[in-house]
């Protein structure tokens, strides 16, 4: 019986899968037609980024002490503690700070729009806006995408200066480290390219959660439990989606031998 629900769930999963892709086809599409309602874009802009800030920032600049406690001690023993802040903010730039921001805003607003957008569909109201011949898509899924696509970059930046500033205190306040080295160090070592590639991540996975909340809330069924069910497998999906295609971003964007290491020296 437990083999039976486990092979129906995936296959379920896989369906609403499908249709996430699918919805991402149409939201596409419907942007080509500049079908964007501003107002409630602009609503969910202020729901996805001031309300987010805090939470990002907060994350971001413990990321940058912890990351800094794990780094310095051993690159300082092996003489190479002039590279400590070139480590870190290649590190935040590259990876931590789109994919962790991302992880934040998936938990937050993914399961949102999840459960917002379910219980519109469980309680008849996505029906209502088809007879009133309004397209769910322009009003409901568009505005969130345009949302999270604008809004999660300019997070990720905050929270990239953030990280920053949290490794600062704690290199110069624990490992007695020089401030002016420590930044010379993290400008030394980023490029154009890195800060460009943390954007386009963060835009790309600001797309995918918005994609994935908001076709697991059309595709709800079953009452309350549905929407809860709906608002946890938009979350745990947002997530999985996000770490393979931060994989193969990174593979595109990354691959091969790069010099930043030894310019830092």
């Amino acid at each position: 019986m437990s083999e039976t629900t486990s092979k129906s769930s995936l296959g379920v999963w896989s369906q609403r899968l499908l249709a996430a892709i699918f919805l991402g086809g149409q939201v596409m599409i419907h942007l080509l037609r500049w079908r964007i309602h501003r107002r409630n874009t602009l609503e969910q802009m202020a729901a996805v980024g001031p309300d987010s800030l805090f939470i990002a920032l907060l994350t971001a600049v413990f990321v940058g002490a912890v990351f800094t406690i794990q780094v310095a001690r051993e690159f300082i023993t092996f003489g190479a503690g002039n590279v400590v802040g070139g480590v870190l903010a290649m590190a935040l730039t590259r990876e931590l700070s789109p994919v962790l921001t991302a992880v934040v805003l998936a938990g937050r607003v993914g399961s949102a729009f999840a459960a917002e957008i379910g219980t519109m569909r469980v309680t008849e109201q996505i029906d209502a806006l088809f007879m009133l011949k309004t397209d769910p898509i322009d009003y409901l899924v568009i505005p969130r995408v345009l949302a999270c696509c604008l809004m999660l970059p300019i997070l990720t930046l905050l929270s990239l200066v953030t990280g920053m500033l949290g490794g600062l205190l704690i290199a110069t306040n624990v490992y007695n480290l020089s401030d002016t080295v420590f930044l010379d160090s993290a400008r030394n070592f980023l490029g154009t390219w890195d800060i460009v590639s943390a954007m386009i991540k963060a835009c790309c996975f600001g797309i995918l959660i918005a994609v994935i909340g908001c076709s697991w809330g059309l595709t709800t069924t079953g009452g309350a439990k549905g929407v809860g069910q709906s608002t946890t497998t938009a979350v745990v999906t947002a997530l999985l989606i996000i770490f393979v295609v931060n994989f193969f971003l990174s593979w595109i964007m990354f691959q091969g031998t790069g010099s930043a290491l030894l310019q830092g020296f």
